[in-house]
């Protein structure tokens, strides 16, 4: 194998991996986003829990049969 040849082939694997690692860092962009709206939600229903575990629960003779 000549040098040029060597070097080509050196310069084609260099391009596969820097594809490879720019789509991996893609990846984990994408999925630190979707981290990141995972947690506002958990964030938001936690208060929204503990707001409603405060409240005082409603009288069930006042509330509607499920019948009706």
């Amino acid at each position: 194998m000549s040098d040029e040849q060597r070097l080509a082939e050196l310069e084609s694997r260099i391009a596969f991996q820097e594809d490879g690692i720019q789509s991996l860092s893609d990846l984990i962009h994408q999925q630190q986003q979707q981290l990141d709206r995972l947690k506002a939600l958990c964030d938001s229903l936690t208060q929204r829990y503990q707001t409603l575990a405060e409240e005082p629960p409603e009288n069930p003779a006042n509330e509607r049969p499920p019948h009706y």
